[in-house]
């Protein structure tokens, strides 16, 4: 079956900006693993060809001409990128290749990823219909996040595509705009769960000797209670604790705030960039810094340091007051984490068994919960094992098969793409959701 992936975000390093293009590429990859013809177009990289193939997923760069004057990465001149996108992909994709394979008799899939791609959605869906070909294709729209929902048309939306999102946080945010889209939550990648070398972990212990570590990484955003953080480190050390914050922030302006607010609360910042990439970087950064209360890592973290990072720091702060899914909880907890995530769209945290569960702006309650934690050493390393066992039912490839292909099998109507049995029976009623109801043009 063909499947085609369209997002804004890939895997090229100028198309990653943040979780989306960890889903879409990993979504692709387990796809295309699970025998399906795999294609993802995205905003590529300018000076890599316009049509490759990795891992077996057909890489369609688009908007190449137009990324060429934007170096600074898939969102530098955003508008423009997402006007050609949704103009000149759509009949593209459609003429090459739907059409041919559908005339044949195939079935074909367009799962699209957040609101950049809303208009490309509804241009191949009035593209399809006037080849009388729509009834052969399965159109997803996902949501991740609830950026620019102000510009959607959520009622032509809901007719050319079925709409999905990545929690149930999410789903009942979306129900206050009259939709009720399904739940497909994100997976993980397999390079994740590799663990770090010993020799790593004896090296960061080491450097981090004497200190209580905690980490966070996250866009420089209020929505991610860096403030919060830095009040946990102040309160930290009125208790003589001696913590140390790893923090990797994004390009965002509010960390100057963050940065100024611990200064002004007596903590000792140091920023740390141009350093090696990876886990010698991260090594490094730590041996360098030895006394700061925060450091500020402003060097990219590949798998590899990242996974290091998790697995060492006493707790990982992945609490936000708004957070569609939680990856970063999720990657922690497979890096045998102490993942400190909050109440929103983390829905594979069960407080206390696997993860530390906060549900207030009160650096207390952090105190609080991590101090039986840290009381315990034995219940510590039970949370870690709980916490991997968790994330291993998140690899990409098991929410392909248990969760996105039975999903797809009931929507179009064919039991044969599931692993369960009797979706057939409903599946040609569910078929026409985002499938029989006119359209007009984009």
């Amino acid at each position: 079956m063909q499947i085609h992936l369209l997002s804004f975000e890939g895997p090229d390093d100028y198309a990653r900006a943040g979780g989306i293009a960890t889903r879409i590429t990993g979504l692709a990859r387990a796809l295309a693993g699970a025998g399906n013809e795999s294609h993802l177009w995205f905003i590529g990289d300018p000076e890599l060809p316009g049509h490759d193939e990795q891992a077996d997923v057909h890489l369609h760069r688009w908007c190449r001409w137009i990324s060429r004057y934007h170096p600074g990465g898939v969102y530098d001149g955003e508008e423009g990128k997402r006007l050609d996108y949704v103009a000149s992909l759509p009949p593209f994709l459609v003429k090459r290749f739907l059409a041919p394979a559908l005339r044949e008799g195939q079935r074909a899939v367009i799962l699209a990823e957040e609101w950049h791609t809303v208009d490309a959605v509804l241009h191949i869906d009035w593209l399809l219909r006037r080849q009388g070909l729509r009834e052969q294709v399965t159109i997803l729209w996902n949501a991740n996040n609830t950026y620019s929902f102000e510009r959607i048309p959520w009622d032509r939306l809901a007719q050319a595509a079925i709409i999905t999102t990545v929690s149930r946080y999410m789903k009942h945010l979306m129900w206050r705009r009259g939709v009720d889209p399904l739940v497909i939550a994100n997976g993980l990648d397999p390079e994740v769960f590799v663990p770090p070398e010993r020799d790593a972990v004896a090296a960061f212990r080491e450097q981090a000797r004497g200190r209580t570590v905690l980490s966070k990484v996250a866009r420089w955003h209020p929505d991610k209670r860096w403030l919060l953080a830095v009040e946990t480190v102040k309160v930290m050390k009125q208790h003589g604790w001696r913590p140390l914050l790893l923090a990797r922030g994004g390009v965002e302006p509010h960390a100057t705030e963050v940065l100024g607010a611990a200064t002004a609360a007596g903590l000792r910042v140091v920023e740390r960039s141009g350093a090696a990439p990876g886990v010698s970087g991260l090594l490094a950064a730590l041996q360098e810094n030895r006394e700061a209360d925060i450091l500020s890592l402003r060097m990219p973290l590949n798998p590899e340091a990242g996974g290091l990072l998790y697995r060492c720091s006493d707790a990982v702060l992945a609490n936000s007051g708004h957070e569609p899914f939680g990856l970063v909880g999720l990657e922690a907890m497979a890096a045998e984490g102490i993942a400190c995530v909050g109440t929103s769209g983390e829905d594979y945290a069960i407080p206390g068994h696997n993860a530390l569960v906060l549900e207030t702006n009160d650096a207390n309650e952090f105190i609080s919960v991590f101090s039986d934690l840290r009381s315990s050493p034995e219940r510590a390393r039970a949370m870690r094992r709980a916490a991997r066992r968790t994330a291993e039912m998140y690899r990409w490839p098991a929410i392909v098969e248990r969760v996105l292909l039975p999903r797809l099998g009931l929507l179009a109507g064919d039991a044969s793409l599931t692993t369960g049995r009797g979706c057939g029976r409903y599946a040609g009623s569910m078929a026409t959701r985002g499938g029989s109801h006119r359209s007009s043009h984009p």
